[in-house]
């Protein structure tokens, strides 16, 4: 204990169940340290030395228990498709941050319809074929996710580069086939919160 000048139990419990030292083994890589030394901030606290060590964030997930066969079977489904469509939800929201930034910067209309266009033809060019195999199911669920990332729904995205009467057509496109363009995320209630929760063991790397 001398050679940590008084730690305290509690920040060495901390470490020791936290897996800090980055899945090594902790006996061999306590003699790295201690050959190497170690930087870290430190705070005098009633005559005590309270070292601080940032640790890596632990994700605690619980075993997932399915009613049946059929509720399980479902929720794998919904994992697939979740993965599918989440990498284009993202890339929604970078190319929207990049033409915002492009179409603001326009000062006529006629030029921003025209980079509006120039970015859509563009789009279709790199990303059409992949869009157009994704089931109807799947194209839902990738509609709630750019509202996910974005902060906006479909039909206001469509209305803003495209104009109302493009977003309306659209939305009763996708009326014909089940969907609605202003449908909103809400990662607290029904399909959106298990798909939240997907997401974020994805980002864990659990899935």
């Amino acid at each position: 204990m001398n050679k940590y000048k008084k730690i305290e139990m509690r920040v060495l419990i901390i470490i020791v169940f936290s897996g800090l030292f980055y899945s090594f083994p902790l006996q061999a890589q306590t003699v790295s340290l201690a050959k190497e030394g170690t930087v870290v901030a430190y705070q005098i606290e009633e005559g005590d030395t309270v070292y601080y060590i940032q640790i890596k964030e632990l994700t605690i997930r619980t075993k997932r228990i399915f009613k049946n066969a059929a509720e399980e079977r479902q929720f794998w489904r919904l994992v697939g498709h979740v993965r599918k469509v989440y990498p284009y939800a993202k890339l929604s929201a970078r190319k929207l941050e990049e033409l915002n930034e492009q179409y603001l910067k326009l000062t006529s209309e006629k030029d921003r319809k025209a980079y509006s266009k120039k970015v859509e033809d563009d789009l279709k060019a790199e990303f059409e074929t992949e869009l157009r195999n994704l089931t109807i199911t799947q194209g839902r669920i990738l509609m709630r996710l750019v509202d996910r990332e974005t902060g906006k729904v479909t039909y206001e995205i469509v209305k803003d580069f495209r104009g109302s009467v493009q977003a309306v057509f659209w939305q009763a496109v996708a009326r014909v086939f089940g969907s609605n363009l202003k449908t909103n995320y809400d990662p607290t209630k029904g399909e959106d919160k298990i798909i939240e929760q997907i997401i974020n063991e994805i980002e864990a790397g659990y899935l």
